[in-house]
């Protein structure tokens, strides 16, 4: 992958694997695959031709592929892709799947049955969605998304927090997320019918992609259908696999990600999460002369104050400690964070400590990096 801000090569990953998800899944490296994106077959199991009030046919899901002779065989299926699913995600690995309200609430219970850990549950609402046309019932308009580790022991997985702030205009993402169905240019049609009946939009893969992964990592869509995960792992900087049965689809699927364009590597960099950072102990400011033995940290209103000591302790009447435990004491606080509540006076102006631990971080990510 370039790291010098040109095109990221998708090489030799960026490629679709044509056949059954699940034998294909079996013959991947154990432990190889940071996260799955999956949309499984739904099980629509329609008795019948949907049509609207004008008797015109609705473009809906009518494939064999999504077609299964009773729940148990659906079951069957959900637990077999699962586990092969689960065998190659690697320790910082995550998977996500999605579903209507005819088998969500089936994969979520062989989820849990196979010992993954449901983190979220997402409920997308779609801004457009598809009327409901005999007005029986109210309008389908949202989908759900689980997002799970392997186990409730794995210790660590990514959640790109800041970026998802960022994304919302720096407030905390919430679970719920309002975004229009695929439709328009982006659709893809063979002639007046939809090329895939159950295309996803690439801002729903946009988020997913965004949120739980870093640039490099590798994305395995078993479905890959007509290759909306690979477009946007592409666009992105993440490496990708894509397993698709229907030649039909694989034809699409190549020609679209053909046309897709990686983008360079500053414009994907995301904004790190705090716990993502290097951690900077306070005794490193004093190390590098950044501030001096017996320099008085004030909090914001210059009332409390407590002077730095040679190794990195601070003292304040009685009260010793780290900047943590006296900020906390002196307030009388079971807890407090050092980093937020000291100041230290830079030419008659109170500035945070906590930008001098920015500057050791700025000094620190490019060595890493490098």
């Amino acid at each position: 992958m370039s790291r010098d801000g040109g095109p990221v090569d998708d090489l030799p990953y960026g490629r679709i694997l044509t056949g059954d998800c699940i034998h294909t899944m079996e013959r991947l490296e154990a432990g190889s695959v940071d996260l799955i994106f999956a949309d499984p077959p739904y099980n629509l199991q329609l008795p019948q031709e949907l049509r609207r009030p004008d008797d015109s046919l609705v473009d809906g899901v009518t494939d064999e592929w999504d077609h299964f002779d009773s729940f148990a065989d659906y079951d069957q299926f959900t637990r077999a892709w699962l586990i092969a699913a689960r065998r190659l995600l690697s320790e910082r690995g995550s998977l996500w799947v999605i579903g209507s309200y005819h088998n969500i609430f089936r994969i979520g219970r062989v989820l849990q049955d196979l010992g993954y850990w449901i983190l979220n549950d997402v409920i997308w609402r779609k801004t457009n969605p598809m009327p409901n046309f005999r007005g029986r019932r109210f309008t389908n308009a949202h989908e759900t998304l689980i997002w799970c580790a392997k186990s409730q022991d794995q210790k660590h997985y990514t959640f790109n927090y800041q970026a998802m702030k960022m994304l919302n205009e720096d407030i905390q993402m919430r679970s719920d997320w309002s975004l229009p169905i695929c439709a328009g240019r982006e659709r893809l049609r063979e002639g007046d019918h939809k090329a895939h009946p159950t295309q996803k939009p690439e801002s729903l893969l946009y988020r997913v992609l965004l949120a739980t992964t870093n640039i490099d990592d590798l994305v395995l869509d078993p479905f890959f259908g007509t290759g909306t995960t690979g477009v946007v792992a592409k666009q992105l900087g993440r490496r990708y696999l894509g397993i698709e049965s229907d030649p039909k689809y694989v034809a699409l699927a190549r020609r679209r990600l053909a046309g897709a364009k990686p983008r360079g590597n500053q414009e994907i960099q995301t904004t790190p999460s705090k716990r993502s950072l290097p951690r900077v102990p306070f005794g490193n400011l004093i190390e590098r002369g950044m501030l001096s033995p017996g320099v008085i940290l004030y909090d914001h209103s210059r009332r409390i104050t407590a002077k730095v000591r040679a190794d990195g302790s601070l003292v304040a009447g009685d009260v010793t400690g780290s900047i943590h435990g006296v900020a906390a004491a002196l307030q009388g606080a079971s807890s407090c964070n050092g980093w937020a509540f000291w100041f230290y006076d830079d030419r008659g102006k109170l500035r945070p400590i906590d930008l001098l631990r920015q500057k050791v971080r700025a000094e620190i990510v490019p060595a890493v990096a490098r």
